[in-house]
Formats: structure tokens, sequence, C-alpha cells
């Protein structure tokens, strides 16, 4: 797909999998299970000694293990954490002082979800945020509205995005592109996309955003949802539960991301018992042109718009089945 970074979320992996990322050189963010809501009162964090001395080791353990490795460039101490209650604040400056004192060369940060007013997010070298803008909510441009007003805020912030995604399923398809409900059972595929679309636009025009990370690659098991095409799944991944199927936002990201595998991606492709003779086609490649045929009939070519993507607009379709291609040329060069 192109990616450059991932965040190991949230908990410490494999030495093999660290192994992965430093023979790849992805950017790796690890952390420590230190995860709210949940546990006592559903805030994630008991003011215990115990608890305090259990979370401590499992940092030592997880820098001590895995300090050797290249491609970490990031301790993570916490996730969606609450300060009502029990408050954390003073326990995370301890967790962020041992950090340190462990490891001098790496930074530390965090995923909090609470404004970036909350005193939560000035404790680590850089923090990252939770959004979910037009899932949960909103819409995708509100991702721009808000990245402006925390940085307008907060300019000596580092910040990031920790989590930004939609769920999707490739069963779910539909003429227009409509929201699906988030805890229901319609999660189309399309809208996925269009999230997709505009979140990441909104983090790239922005480079005092120093990292986003998408939630999830993959759909994955959650014992606790009732939602899209089945109970049990979460469905945000870009790829199937079964990694056999990329979904179109996968290709939104690789068209945008890999410039060296060269390829041609027609989205909406899953929507094939349509309702409509008219409607726009969407094309993902990192080619510099791309030529659409409908039926064997050329529709013109088209050069991307700044995000790798390519739209033909009111295209008629025949009664029945219809044949759609996208072609690139990939030009060779000759040595003489």
């Amino acid at each position: 797909m192109g990616a450059n970074a991932i965040r190991l979320a949230h908990y410490p992996q494999a030495t093999y999998f660290y192994s992965l990322m430093d023979r790849y050189g992805i950017v790796a963010w690890a952390e420590i299970p230190f995860i709210g809501p949940g546990g006592y009162l559903d805030r994630g964090y008991n003011d215990l000694p115990a608890f305090h001395a259990n979370g401590k080791e499992q940092l030592k353990e997880l820098i001590r293990q895995h300090y050797n490795h290249p491609s970490i460039c990031f301790w993570g101490l916490f996730n969606e954490l609450k300060t009502e209650g029990d408050n954390p604040i003073e326990y995370i400056k301890e967790l962020n002082a041992l950090a340190h004192q462990e490891d001098p060369t790496r930074l530390t940060t965090a995923a909090s979800f609470l404004s970036y007013d909350s005193d939560i997010s000035k404790i680590t070298d850089v923090i990252a945020w939770n959004q979910y803008f037009g899932w949960y909510g909103g819409s995708p441009s509100d991702m721009a509205k808000w990245l402006d007003t925390n940085h307008k805020a907060h300019p000596e912030y580092k910040i990031a995005i920790s989590e930004y995604g939609a769920g999707a399923s490739i069963y779910h398809q539909q003429d227009s592109v409509k929201p699906g409900e988030a805890s229901g059972w319609w999660h189309p595929e399309n809208f996925q996309t269009f999230y997709h679309q505009g979140n990441w636009e909104a983090i790239a025009e922005r480079p005092f955003v120093w990292g986003s990370f998408i939630w999830n690659l993959f759909d994955f098991g959650a014992a606790h949802r009732t939602e899209g095409d089945r109970p049990g799944i979460n469905d945000k991944g870009l790829v199937t539960f079964d990694r056999k199927v990329k979904k179109d936002a996968y290709y939104y990201y690789k068209a945008n991301w890999n410039k060296d595998d060269k390829f041609v991606y027609i989205a909406n492709r899953r929507h094939r018992d349509r309702t409509t003779q008219v409607t726009d086609v969407m094309v993902f490649s990192n080619q510099p042109e791309v030529e659409l045929f409908v039926n064997g009939r050329s529709l013109g070519k088209q050069t991307p718009d700044n995000y790798a993507t390519f739209l033909w607009k009111g295209v008629n379709l025949a009664d029945g089945e219809n044949v759609v291609e996208a072609r690139a040329v990939q030009k060779r060069k000759v040595r003489v």
C-alpha cells in the first residue's frame, strides 16, 4: 500500500513483528496496554500501588526487550484515558519520566480522545488524537477544521492523528454516497472511500501533522460489536477479515503512497446490480494518465487530481451487462 509507519496498538507485539518493521524500514510506534475507557468504573485507570507497579514493569520490559529495534521511534504510554474519578495524569508523568530514564534517545507519545486543552495532552514529547470525523458524527471535512483549531490554539504541540477510519462491508453497495450507521447493520463500502478521501486530504495538506494512522489495516474480531454485515467484527479495515479482499479505500491510499507498483483500479466495482443508468466512474491510479472505456468505446483520457483520483462524470450505461475498462500506458525508456 505504500505506508511508511505503523502503530502497534494496544500492546507489545511479537519480536518477529518488530524484526519485520526493521527489515522493511517501517517506522514503528510501540505501546503498553494502558487503555481506557475500561477497567474500574469504565475509566481504564485505578489509583492503586499494584496498578502503578504493574504498568511501570510493563513499560520497562517493553523498552528493554525491544531497545535495539531501529524501527521503533516512539514509545506509546496510553490510549483513550479519561480524567474523571481516579485521574491518571500524575501517573502518566511518572511513566513518561521512566521511559526517558530507560531510553533517552526516543520520543514518548500517546493516543488521546480528550480536548486538546486537557492537561493529559501536555505530558508526552509528542501527542496524537483518535478522531473519527464523518463516522461517529460530523463529516470528513471536520478533520481539517479540528486540526487548524488545535494548531492555532497550541502551536507548540507536536500533533498527529493516531486513529481515524470508517466501517465498510464489501457486500454493502449503493448508487449514491450516503453515510452508513456506525452502530447499525448498514456499512456501505463507497462511504468508507469517501470518508478516507476527505480525511486524508485534510491531513496531507497540513505539514504540522507529524503522522497519521488509519484504524485499521484489517477487519478484526470484536466480540461486543453488533454492526456491519455480521456481529463480532470491527470492519474499519482496509482489507477484509480473511485478508483476501482489499477494499476500494486501500487502493486510494496505494495510488497516493506507492509510486513504484504501477496499477489502475476502478472503484465501486462490487456494485454490480445498479438501479440508475447514469453514473460516475472513479478510478485510482499512480499513473499520469488513464483512459476509460465503456463497452469498448473510449470516453477519453484524464489526468489525476492532487490525490491520484480520476473521475468521469455522467457515464451512460446500457441495459444489462456492461464492460468498464480503465487503461494506462507505462512508457519504457529505450536505451540506444
